[in-house]
């Protein structure tokens, strides 16, 4: 709904507004935190790469500068904060409160995608050179041009308001208790509605109203819009299944168990084991999706003995698998062909940023776990 409607274009151009031509870099890293919520990373950069070709294109600056913080920020919401679908089965498994979890993700993850994002774009930017003709630029330049002017994009309040509904639901479900007194009708009703899968409807919902019916589209065309989506969301949970399975593997057969045995023996930190088991299911398999899911599947919060904030082992294992992107992911081929760039240059910019990520944020998670 928010692509249909053109609720991503109006988020980015009131911020690239907001912020100036000279600041593009931070306007793009928001617009990407913001857009990036409730949708998936691969919808968020198709979302929003043909706003950055048409911003490259009218500031005359390198698409490196504008979609590198894109692209950072898109990443630090996938896999940090719920409701994208690994970080929502970490916080299943680990027994993580959804509503710290969102904080403790913003509070690490903004810092975060600022350092791997903006600032290192500033400065891999200058040493990278794309070619100057681009057949993606010149198609969405177009594509983008020409569906600008046939419709009325929604308004920048709707816009956002529709995007953090879902958020603010989470967070009044899990800090129902601070409102009401547990166990009575008002407190259930808040819990209910904050539940991530009501959260996820209402937010829906509201969406037909909002970008669907208040744009213009009628019945059939909301429903057509639904049922395109279908085969991707088939995709996503093929692979969060199979992350799944694999981690009751590890468990049936015991091998979660010896690597909780073998953390123990070394005393090891729970936080520093998640990202470790995350980051190398990640490196053999590629896909952040299924690290964070096979890892969160391992029995880690034992080795935690309820020392560690499970908020935050949610952060840590979400981190790992964000390090070193190569070409086992889908995510690698997706930034190379749509930046032009050759795979030597994606490894010295993605693969370095989704590093940076991780590492960063693993820094600043220990950091924040020494004060809460």
């Amino acid at each position: 709904m928010m692509a249909e409607s053109g609720g991503a274009e109006r988020i980015a151009n009131t911020l690239i507004d907001l912020f100036g031509e000279k600041n593009i870099h931070w306007a793009m890293m928001v617009v990407a935190i913001i857009v990036g919520l409730p949708v998936f990373f691969e919808v968020g950069f198709v979302l929003l790469i043909p706003i950055a070709f048409n911003v490259a294109k009218r500031t005359g600056r390198s698409l490196l500068l504008i979609g590198l913080p894109m692209v950072a920020g898109l990443s630090v919401v996938h896999g940090l904060i719920p409701p994208h679908p690994a970080a929502l089965l970490a916080v299943q498994a680990y027994h993580a409160d959804i509503g710290k979890t969102i904080a403790y993700g913003l509070i690490v993850g903004i810092p975060t995608a600022i350092v791997a994002g903006s600032l290192f774009a500033l400065m891999i930017h200058k040493h990278v050179k794309l070619p100057d003709a681009s057949a993606f630029a010149d198609q969405f330049i177009s594509k983008h041009g020409d569906t600008e002017k046939k419709r009325n994009l929604p308004s920048f309040g709707i816009t956002l308001f529709t995007i953090l509904l879902l958020v603010i639901l989470m967070l009044v479900g899990s800090w129902a208790d601070l409102v009401f007194t547990p166990k009575t009708l008002p407190n259930d009703l808040l819990r209910f509605v904050g539940q991530s899968d009501m959260a996820l409807l209402i937010a829906v919902l509201v969406s037909f109203w909002t970008f669907g019916a208040k744009q213009g589209f009628n019945r059939e065309q909301i429903q057509k819009f639904c049922g395109e989506c279908l085969a991707p969301i088939a995709g996503i949970t093929l692979i969060v299944g199979a992350g799944g399975g694999f981690g009751q593997v590890l468990r049936d057969s015991g091998i979660s168990q010896q690597i909780v045995s073998t953390a123990s023996s070394a005393n090891l930190s729970p936080l520093l084991l998640g990202w470790c088991v995350a980051a190398l299911i990640r490196l053999a398999t590629g896909s952040a999706t299924v690290a964070m899911t096979t890892a969160s599947g391992t029995p880690i919060a034992a080795a935690a003995g309820g020392h560690v904030s499970p908020e935050l082992l949610v952060l840590a294992t979400g981190l790992g698998s964000l390090i070193f992107s190569h070409v086992n992911d889908g995510g690698f081929w997706l930034i190379r062909e749509y930046f032009g760039m050759t795979v030597g240059q994606t490894f010295k910019t993605w693969s370095l940023l989704e590093s940076l990520i991780s590492l960063m944020g693993l820094g600043l998670t220990f950091a924040f776990a020494a004060v809460v």
